[in-house]
């Protein structure tokens, strides 16, 4: 059976606020919830970028049966991956096992901040690929010392660990991801519905692994005000991830938009109160073979409405499906 999950969209509401936004969705029966990891927004309109894993544990004391995932850490810039590993074995025993660490090949957007040159894709698919390794040897209870290509790490061991290791995401996108995912990953993680993507992760090794995605909505009960908003906060959703890894900043990011109008994002985008609608807007992951798909409203403010709304709607016609 396919599990739907909510979003805590870091970039458009505050910490305090994220926390008793995934409360509500938990009582409204969401099946689990992600979160993204960001140094900023992609653009200002947004306003907003907290700190994930503070907001993380303090999701994880205000639930009580939600799983909780990052939806992705970069753990190979801002964070090193030894101290990635640290969080995430302080999450899961937060949370009670409900932890699962998702992580990817990270943006310029919130890697830039650390002062190192933002590397060619090649690059970034080997540094992901050492901290993966890093990562999972130090949340398997090993003492790691290492000596690579782009880490080093001396004498580190976690020594607060919960009975159950927390599961391990990789993000794809193109085939050298998806190998890496498939070798190394406990679930798929992806933000576009190719059918191509899980037959890759298949091959290299992830065949009956879960396939974790994320689609945007806006709902709105005025369809014309949901267009508006998701044109204002979501107009950089349709460059495509070539795009978006590299621009370094909201500033960059609005330029690379202005020309996109509300019409183009809402042929991309559901919007407006018809849940027949945004049921649609799922079915490419469900045909592409997807067990899980989190749902991001857009709009911070429009978080309590929209999970009320899902619960008497949403949520009961997608379990029709």
């Amino acid at each position: 059976m396919t599990r739907f999950g909510y979003t805590m969209m870091c970039e458009q509401a505050p910490p305090d606020q994220l926390v008793r936004d995934v409360v509500l969705a938990e009582r409204a029966g969401f099946d689990f919830s992600v979160i993204s990891d960001h140094w900023a927004p992609w653009l200002d309109e947004q306003g907003h970028a907290g700190y994930a894993w503070s907001i993380l544990g303090a999701a994880a004391q205000a639930t009580e049966r939600i799983p909780l995932m990052t939806y992705v850490t970069c753990p190979t810039l801002r964070y090193h991956p030894a101290i990635v590993a640290q969080k995430a074995a302080t999450v899961q025993i937060l949370s009670g096992g409900r932890f699962r660490l998702g992580l990817g090949a990270g943006e310029n957007l919130n890697e830039h901040v650390v002062g190192r040159r933002w590397p060619a894709v090649g690059v970034r698919h080997e540094l992901l690929a050492e901290a993966v390794a890093i990562i999972g040897a130090l949340l398997d209870g090993e003492t790691v010392n290492h000596r690579g290509r782009h880490y080093d790490v001396e004498q580190a061991v976690l020594h607060d660990r919960h009975d159950v290791r927390p599961p391990i995401g990789i993000a794809v996108s193109g085939p050298e991801s998806c190998r890496l995912a498939g070798r190394h990953a406990d679930l798929m993680i992806a933000t576009e519905p190719k059918p191509e993507l899980g037959e890759r992760f298949d091959a290299a090794g992830g065949e009956g692994k879960p396939r974790v995605g994320q689609v945007a909505v806006c709902w709105d009960a005025d369809r014309d005000a949901a267009v508006r908003r998701a044109h204002e906060q979501f107009r950089w959703f349709g460059l495509g991830w070539l795009v978006n890894a590299d621009l370094p900043t909201p500033a960059a990011f609005d330029a690379a938009t202005r020309f996109v109008t509300p019409d183009d994002v809402a042929e991309q985008i559901a919007c407006g109160p018809d849940v027949e609608a945004h049921v649609e807007a799922v079915k490419p992951y469900l045909d592409a073979g997807f067990d899980e798909i989190a749902f991001v409203q857009i709009g911070g403010d429009q978080q309590e409405r929209f999970v009320a709304w899902a619960e008497r709607e949403l949520l009961p016609a997608l379990r029709e499906l």
